[in-house]
């Protein structure tokens, strides 16, 4: 999967790729902003799930919160956008996958802390990323192996974190293969 912006996709740039030792905050991190999400979407939010590399513990990863709440309508949702954006979220919409509602939180300096990935429950998405993320969590050797190759991408583009994700999407895309089948 590429990740390169399409005119659609304004407002989203290359920001710096850091890596970082895991931070056992970031668990509690997430349980804030699914309770912020909670209060502000209400009967909406089915539930919010804790993906990419933060939501695995040990495992070194660019210091962003990725979530994905799943929303009962996403026709609601939308309609609730300007609640996402009275959090302090920039709305990007699909960002190039179909049926997600993209959302990015940065600190007043440009560092990216949060992206949501919002879907609508039984959306064929939610399921690739959390048998990615158990699948991690269920097989430590290739999450070290992950860990190796976000570095490796992370060398090659410090600076870019599009082409970054670009230069580490073939593997994610053979591991994500696996995790489906094992999941």
């Amino acid at each position: 999967m590429k990740y390169r912006l399409s005119p659609a996709d304004q407002g989203i740039i290359p920001h710096a790729v850091t890596i970082e030792p895991y931070n056992p905050d970031w668990p509690s991190m997430a349980t804030h902003i699914a309770d912020q999400l909670r209060s502000t979407l209400k009967d909406n939010l089915q539930t919010v799930e804790h993906i990419g590399s933060t939501s695995i513990p040990g495992l070194s990863a660019k210091p962003v919160i990725d979530l994905i709440p799943i929303v009962k309508d996403l026709s609601k949702l939308d309609a609730q956008q300007q609640s996402i954006k009275d959090l302090g979220y920039q709305w990007f919409g699909e960002f190039g996958i179909t049926g997600r509602r993209f959302c990015s939180f940065t600190s007043p300096t440009g560092q990216r802390l949060v992206h949501l990935h919002f879907f609508e429950k039984g959306a064929a998405n939610i399921k690739r990323h959390l048998a990615f993320r158990d699948y991690l969590l269920a097989n430590p050797q290739i999450a070290k192996a992950y860990e190796q190759e976000k570095r490796r991408a992370a060398a090659l583009h410090p600076d870019d974190s599009l082409a970054y994700n670009d230069e580490k999407a073939a593997w994610v895309q053979q591991h994500e293969k696996d995790a489906l089948e094992w999941y």
